[in-house]
C-alpha cells in the first residue's frame, strides 16, 4: 500500500520531536543528581545528639562564707596559792570534764598543819594571859576610889588588859592564815569545764602562782571567723551560722558579737560565734563557715549543663542553627544539683543539659526533647493497698 507524501513526512516529524523530548528530559535529569549530590555532601554531620535546657529562676540562701579557728570561749588558768609546798596528789588530767569545786590536786599538808598547831596554842597562852589581865584591871578599878593604888599602878593594870587583847586577836589571826593556807593545800576547779592542760607533777615544790592546769570553761567553744572589713556590717548578732570543721560534720552556731576593730594590716575583723553542739569539734581546729544573711532571686542551671576549663566555667550554647557555642559564664553558689549563674548567658538562652565535654566550639548537635519522667504504672491490687504501708502493699501486689 502507498502512503502519500505529506502524512508521512507528519508522522517523522512528530517522531523526531519525541525523541528530542525525551533526550532533553534525559540531560535535565542527568543535570539534577549532581546538584542533589552535593547538596546533601554540603549539609553537616551532627557531632552528638543532646538535649537543651535554659537557666530557671530560683530562691536561694544568701550566705557569706569565711574562714577561721576553732578556739576555746573562756580558758581558765589554774595554778596554786601556797608557797613552797610539795604536791603530793594529781587527781585529773588532760581531756577529764570537771565540776566546780572539785578537788584537782592536793599539797602536802604537813609544814601548815605544824604551824597551825603552834598558833593554837599561842592562842590558848593569850588568852591566859588576857584572863588574868583582866582580872587584875578589874581589882585596880575596884580599888581606884579607896586610894590603895596609885594612878599610875591603876594605869598599867587597864593597859596590860588590852595589850592581853591585842596579843589574842592577834594569834587568832595567825590561826586564821593557817587555816587558808590549809584550805590552799587543795587545788579546786573554779568551774565546770574540761581540762586542756596540765603541767602539774607529783613531787614537785612549786612557788605561789605556778601554773598546774588550764581549764576550758563550761566546754564552751566559739569559731573566730576572719572576714573581709566591707562585709562586716552585714553580719549581725543572733545570726544563724554554719560551720565546717576537718571532720566534715556541720555544726550549728549563733553569732555572739562583732569585733569592734579591725586588723590594720590584713583589713580584717574577727566574728565569735558561739558553737551550739560543738560534737567532735577541738580548740585550734581550722573551720570553714557560711552566714545565713536571708534569701534571693538567682539563675541556675544544673551541674551537668557548667563544664570546668582551665580553671573557669563554661557551657555549650545551642544556636538557631543546632551549632554550640563554649560560652564562659560566671558561677556563684551551689545547692543540691543546682548552679548559680551569675553572668554570661540571659534566661532566654538554650545550652546543653549534659555531655557539653565531648563537643566543641562550632559543632553541629542534634537536640531532641529531654523525655519524660516515667512513672511506674498503678495496678489495681495497688491502688486497693494504697494506704496498708509500702512494704506489704508491695508484697501483695507482686503475689
Amino acid at each position: 500500500m502507498n502512503i502519500p507524501a505529506k502524512p508521512l513526512a507528519t508522522l517523522v516529524t512528530g517522531a523526531l520531536a519525541a525523541a528530542a523530548l525525551v533526550a532533553l528530559r534525559v540531560d535535565a535529569a542527568d543535570e539534577n543528581k549532581p546538584a542533589t549530590a552535593t547538596a546533601a555532601a554540603a549539609a553537616p554531620k551532627a557531632a552528638l545528639t543532646v538535649t537543651t535546657t535554659s537557666p530557671q529562676s530560683a530562691t536561694l540562701a544568701l550566705k557569706l562564707s569565711a574562714n577561721g579557728s576553732i578556739a576555746a570561749w573562756q580558758e581558765a588558768s589554774i595554778g596554786t596559792e601556797a608557797n613552797g609546798l610539795r604536791l603530793a596528789e594529781v587527781r585529773v588530767n588532760v581531756g577529764d570534764v570537771v565540776k566546780r569545786g572539785q578537788v584537782l590536786a592536793r599539797f602536802a599538808p604537813d609544814t601548815i598543819q605544824a604551824d597551825l598547831n603552834q598558833t593554837r596554842a599561842s592562842i590558848a597562852e593569850a588568852e591566859a594571859t588576857l584572863a588574868e589581865a583582866a582580872a587584875n584591871a578589874q581589882r585596880a578599878r575596884e580599888l581606884q576610889t579607896s586610894g590603895a593604888l596609885s594612878a599610875q599602878q591603876i594605869n598599867q593594870y587597864l593597859t596590860a588588859e588590852r595589850t592581853a587583847r591585842a596579843r589574842l586577836d592577834w594569834q587568832r589571826a595567825a590561826a586564821k592564815v593557817q587555816q587558808l593556807r590549809m584550805q590552799q593545800t587543795q587545788v579546786l576547779a573554779p568551774d565546770h569545764g574540761v581540762i586542756s592542760a596540765r603541767s602539774a607533777t607529783v613531787g614537785a615544790v612549786l612557788p605561789a602562782g605556778q601554773e598546774l592546769f588550764r581549764m576550758i570553761r563550761q566546754g564552751r567553744l566559739e569559731w573566730r571567723a576572719e572576714m573581709p572589713s566591707s562585709e562586716l556590717p552585714r553580719i549581725k548578732p543572733g545570726m544563724a551560722v554554719s560551720v565546717t570543721p576537718p571532720s566534715g560534720t556541720a555544726i550549728a552556731g549563733k553569732v555572739r558579737i562583732v569585733a569592734p576593730t579591725v586588723d590594720d594590716k590584713t583589713r580584717n575583723g574577727i566574728v565569735y560565734v558561739d558553737l551550739l553542739a560543738p560534737g567532735d569539734a577541738r580548740a585550734g581546729m581550722f573551720a570553714r563557715g557560711d552566714f545565713d544573711i536571708g534569701s534571693g532571686q538567682a539563675l541556675t542551671l544544673p551541674q551537668s549543663a557548667v563544664l570546668l576549663r582551665d580553671g573557669f566555667s563554661y557551657v555549650m550554647r545551642v544556636g538557631p542553627d543546632s551549632k554550640v557555642a563554649e560560652t564562659k559564664v560566671g558561677v556563684g553558689r551551689r545547692v543540691g544539683d543546682k548552679v548559680e549563674i551569675t553572668g554570661g548567658i540571659d534566661a532566654s538562652s538554650r545550652v546543653v543539659a549534659s555531655g557539653g565535654a565531648f563537643l566543641a566550639d562550632g559543632d553541629v548537635v542534634h537536640v531532641v526533647e529531654a523525655a519524660p519522667a516515667r512513672t511506674a504504672p498503678k495496678t489495681a491490687a495497688n491502688a486497693a493497698l494504697t494506704g496498708t504501708g509500702g512494704a506489704a502493699a508491695t508484697a501483695t501486689a507482686t503475689k
